[in-house]
């Protein structure tokens, strides 16, 4: 029998550990400099407690039973637990809270999902809670952009919708059949959307919002042709103000698309939603997304009061996967600085005490103990295989001779 790991999951090995802890610890320093502290919340929700906010569908939750809490489930994603934490424990803190993460999660795989069976994934995020209006947006997007920008991503675009602005416009469509609307727009199923029962009016309004996609100014125009109600018009005039906040704060043009048809198949986000996509080996990768919430935040409060919140996750491997053609990535795992040799069986003593002085003498040094059975020569072959450029040969007396290959 060859033991592998279930479907679903796999082993990363030590190369690729090192890449993505480069993303990763690059993605945690940006964060930092925007002010973002990091949290750590479990791998294991109540049930309830992800299917609170709506956000999460039942069927993606990797379900366990415990009798004394009932059904657990393994994160799916963090913004639900971020939440719960924040109500609970963070909400009599100073306003806003910056907050950041890197944690894997897991999913049960759907027919449609692109990555196919695959059950654990890699996420690293932000969520800038308490604190809602245009600069928060912004401050959001911006620091997305600082992200792909220092890690060295390229050719990435930002499409940006408005959940408020769409369900404004889906507005004159009958209850019974709004929900199909939505599910065509969230699929970009035209076809669909063209063999639904309605009215000639209707299917012309809902063709009309499937194609409201462009440069955000020339979008805008085209919204501003509608008879908007009251909201409707607040929210279009939000969305110019944030253009012009994005674009005059920005030192470069950011590649960003307007999509009013940018939907969840979920009534989740509140504001602008977004994702971030990039095109490499022929096909689309999702390296992050997010948008406002600021009606979930009082699913977990106790007397149910209510918060903004704003956030993105990053997807690590869909970045990985966009670097590694790059020369960014590292290319080989971190190789020793020392090999310290115990020349006979009575210098080993004197050897693991020459290692821990080499280790305590300089900062982050990485130093390997031969354990025996090579010749000098195989030694010295090992070493070159490694990087290792420094050999340390002790004697039982504690001298050591240095040798620089």
């Amino acid at each position: 029998m060859i033991y592998q790991p279930p479907a679903g999951a796999r082993d990363l090995l030590p190369l690729e550990v090192a890449q993505k802890c480069w993303i990763n610890d690059r993605l945690q320093q940006i964060f930092g400099q925007w002010g973002y502290q990091r949290i750590v919340t479990s791998t294991l929700e109540k049930l309830d407690t992800l299917m609170a906010g709506g956000a999460i569908e039942h069927s993606t939750v990797i379900q366990l039973q415990d009798r004394s809490e009932g059904t657990l489930g393994l994160r799916p994603e963090l913004t639900a637990s971020i939440a719960r934490a924040a109500v609970t424990r963070m909400n009599d803190n100073n306003f806003p809270q910056r907050l950041c993460y890197r944690a894997n999660i897991f999913r049960n795989p759907t027919p449609s999902d692109r990555h196919g069976r695959q059950l654990e994934f890699y996420q690293a995020g932000v969520e800038l809670l308490f604190s809602g209006g245009i600069l928060a947006d912004a401050e959001i997007i911006l620091l997305l952009a600082d992200c792909f920008h220092q890690l060295g991503v390229e050719e990435w675009h930002l499409i940006i919708g408005e959940a408020g602005l769409t369900r404004n416009l889906l507005s004159p469509f009958p209850k019974t059949i709004r929900k199909q609307v939505r599910a065509c727009l969230a699929n970009l199923d035209r076809i669909a959307i063209e063999e639904l029962d309605l009215s000639p009016e209707l299917r012309e309004r809902a063709l009309f919002i499937f194609d409201l996609r462009g440069k955000p100014a020339d979008v805008l125009q085209k919204v501003a042709s509608l008879d908007l109600d009251e909201s409707g018009q607040e929210i279009v005039n939000k969305l110019k103000s944030l253009s012009e906040l994005l674009e005059a704060s920005s030192s470069n043009s950011l590649p960003i698309i307007l999509d009013l048809s940018l939907l969840q198949t979920i009534d989740y986000y509140t504001g602008i939603i977004f994702k971030a996509i990039s095109y490499k080996d022929d096909r689309w990768h999702l390296l992050g997304q997010g948008g406002r919430y600021d009606r979930l935040l009082a699913m977990y409060h106790p007397q149910g009061q209510t918060f903004p919140g704003i956030g993105f996750s990053l997807n690590v491997e869909d970045l990985h996967s966009c670097l590694l053609p790059t020369s960014k990535l590292p290319q080989q795992t971190p190789a020793s600085d020392w090999l310290v040799i115990a020349k006979t069986p009575e210098s080993e003593a004197a050897a693991l005490i020459c290692a821990k002085n080499l280790r305590a003498a300089e900062n982050l040094v990485r130093v390997e103990i031969d354990l025996g059975g090579r010749s000098p020569e195989e030694i010295r072959e090992y070493a070159r295989s490694c990087r290792i450029k420094s050999l340390a040969w002790v004697e039982a007396d504690g001298n050591a001779t240095v040798e620089k290959l």
